[in-house]
């Protein structure tokens, strides 16, 4: 299995196996090294300090008879040690001296340098010995000393330690990989609830949240995201299901009155005229779907970013004047006065523009008291164009003004605001008109006047 398909208990617990092998490898060779470097210098120092002692007894003797006397104190002193040979050659390179008999040392370690330590092998021992030069009164020539100490004893002692660490350090990582799975299996249980939790769910139990006192300080941040990711999600899904239902509704109605025109119609023969009365009303019920469908159509495409504003100068203030013309004769009947103030240029799709505008004042003379105004207003906000429809009127209550560009959504859902072809819509397509043109909108509603602020990117 790859490392990238383990799981994060499985890493978890590699990582901290490598972790302690690493330590002990560390520790060990640094243990070893140090063990080795003290055994050496121990070694060192007892060879010194024969070579010293020998120096002394050699250069008390003068002569070869004096010499041969002294040969006593010299078994005395390097026999002592019973891992320690000592030889000495003359001037001709003849053994004077040798005690213990030992092996035949190498002619090299014979001509080493003077003080040098060396290491030989033989016969599976391991030797470790020093070459040094003595002068001898009344000698033409000086001395060959050469010390050799067997320190076989301490190369069994490292292979034993050897040995015995990497069967610890075997140990050591399978009960650090079982203490690392069982720290890291514990440690990750917040996660698993969150994975249970996720795979639970379903559009009925969307309203569930993990708890975060069981979970640990630094899988907090990560709970709370998941539990404002679900509390998106339910909002979403209530959201939607309430457009569900209400576009349902919506449809419902001119069906029911399609299906109830043409039953009766239907129930007996009739003249031309009836027949046409009864084709007039279906024809307003198809047009009335036809608009909602259509509204729906450019909604989806809105939300799926496929709709592309084309990219024109368009004059605010002429554009908003031209809806006036329009919504003239509507505001005498109801007696609203109509007033635009300032101007701004923006970089758009005039007949977007045009749509979101207008859905704005028809809502403001659906809602507008008889006798009050209406007004826009322009103006420059920075880098930004700032419109506003504002109209008198009752207020609309703080918890429905985020609300109110949601499709279908309505203040009072026990009526239908408008009339008969209002869907519901106007204000959700003015949303993603204005977001397609990168803008932003919002509602304000207060001391008995409600405005409507667009803000849309300043033509350059």
């Amino acid at each position: 299995m790859s490392p990238a398909r383990l799981s994060l208990t499985a890493r978890m617990s590699l990582m901290f196996m490598f972790a302690v092998i690493a330590v002990l490898v560390v520790a060990g060779l640094s243990f070893n090294l140090l063990s080795q470097h003290h055994f050496e210098m121990l070694d060192r120092q007892a060879l010194v300090e024969k070579l010293e002692s020998t120096r002394h007894i050699l250069n008390d003797a003068r002569g070869d008879a004096s010499l041969t006397e002294e040969l006593p104190r010299l078994r005395a002193l390097l026999g002592a040690h019973q891992d320690l040979a000592a030889t000495i050659l003359g001037a001709d390179g003849g053994v004077l001296f040798s005690a213990p008999k030992t092996a035949e040392i190498p002619e090299a370690f014979r001509r080493a340098a003077n003080g040098e330590i060396w290491d030989w092998q033989h016969g599976g021992h391991l030797y470790r010995g020093i070459t040094a030069e003595i002068d001898v009164p009344d000698q033409p020539r000086p001395l060959t000393l050469m010390l050799m100490l067997d320190v076989t004893t301490h190369a069994h002692f490292f292979d034993t330690l050897r040995r015995w660490f990497w069967i610890g350090l075997t140990i050591s990582a399978l009960v650090s990989a079982a203490l690392g799975w069982m720290v890291a299996r514990g440690g990750l249980g917040p996660l698993r609830q969150v994975t249970a939790l996720a795979a639970s769910m379903s559009a009925r139990s969307l309203q569930e949240r993990i708890p975060l006192e069981p979970v640990p300080l630094e899988l907090q941040q990560l709970v709370l995201s998941f539990n404002a990711m679900l509390a998106r999600l339910e909002d979403a899904f209530r959201r939607l299901s309430n457009f569900s239902a209400d576009i349902a509704h919506e449809l419902r109605t001119p069906l029911s009155n399609l299906m109830t025109h043409t039953e009766v119609v239907l129930s007996r023969k009739r003249d031309i005229a009836a027949y046409e009365e009864n084709l007039q009303a279906n024809l307003e019920d198809l047009r009335r779907m036809a608009r909602m469908i259509d509204d729906m159509l450019f909604l989806a495409k809105a939300d799926n970013g496929l709709i592309v504003p084309q990219q024109t100068e368009v004059e605010l203030a002429e554009l908003v004047a031209r809806l006036f013309d329009y919504y003239r004769l509507l505001a005498e009947e109801r007696d609203i006065r109509l007033a635009v103030t300032g101007k701004g240029r923006v970089t758009g799709d005039r007949l977007m523009l045009e749509r979101a505008l207008s859905n704005l004042l028809s809502n403001a003379l659906r809602y507008t008291p008889a006798g009050e105004t209406i007004g826009v207003a322009i103006g420059q906000a920075g880098d930004s164009i700032a419109l506003s429809v504002e109209n008198p009127g009752d207020g609309i209550g703080a918890e429905h003004l985020d609300k109110l560009f949601d499709r279908f959504y309505r203040v009072d859902p026990a009526r239908r605001e408008g009339g008969p072809s209002n869907a519901g819509l106007g204000l959700a397509i003015t949303r993603s008109i204005i977001e397609a043109h990168k803008g932003r909108i919002g509602c304000t509603s207060n001391a008995g006047l409600t405005g409507f602020h667009l803000e849309l990117p300043r033509a350059r």
